[in-house]
């Protein structure tokens, strides 16, 4: 399945340590609401049997909002409750290991640091690539920051979209214009806001306005 980098301009990704007076589905609904273009379920500490749970609740709504729904890491999961597409770290299952195991009918994401793993990931039949971090971040502190003409390498090497993550907030996407990403990937700048849809509508105005200014 070919990825759409339109989908890509507002990319959201859960993080379940900001659930409280919303649920997580209630949380990712407010940020469709705003305008989120993709959503990503990221899950560490979950049982298998809950991930499944949230991931068919979390599917079932997205496809009601006509936007992808991403799984991360967990390619059974992924397959289990019908999502588009599943995304792997490096340290995860090979792109085409992946592919062997999901079909041609969802699309694969893959994180990549530098070209060379950018190029392998297409290679093994990835359809968009997540490149970071791009700022330093707190919800990973052991990845180093990629300059913005490394990120502008690996988006002139590959033809597939290209989504920006890490550190990355209102105060500073404006900062990656010119590099050729497609979009941004948001974990706390959007689900520790107070009001998470009125910010995912800046998030995507600052976005469209910074892929279009290139």
């Amino acid at each position: 399945m070919k990825c759409d980098k339109k989908t890509m301009l507002l990319y959201a990704v859960t993080d379940r340590a900001w659930v409280g007076r919303q649920t997580l589905c209630e949380q990712v609904e407010s940020a469709l609401k705003g305008g989120a273009t993709c959503v990503q379920l990221r899950e560490k500490d979950l049982d298998e049997a809950s991930f499944l749970a949230q991931a068919k609740e979390l599917s079932a709504l997205c496809k009601r909002y006509g936007v992808p729904f991403f799984v991360n890491d967990n390619v059974e999961i992924a397959i289990r409750c019908g999502a588009d597409g599943v995304h792997v770290g490096q340290e995860d299952m090979q792109a085409s290991l992946v592919r062997q195991k999901v079909g041609d009918g969802m699309m694969i994401g893959v994180s990549v640091h530098c070209v060379q793993e950018a190029l392998d990931a297409v290679r093994n039949g990835a359809d968009c690539l997540g490149v970071g971090a791009v700022f330093s971040t707190s919800t990973k502190t052991d990845v180093d920051v990629l300059s913005k003409e490394t990120l502008r390498a690996i988006c002139d090497a590959v033809d597939v979209p290209v989504v920006a993550i890490g550190g990355i907030g209102k105060s500073n996407i404006g900062q990656l214009a010119g590099t050729g990403i497609d979009g941004v990937a948001l974990v706390s700048a959007i689900f520790s806001a107070d009001d998470i849809e009125s910010e995912c509508r800046t998030l995507r105005r600052l976005s469209e306005e910074m892929v279009n200014a290139e």
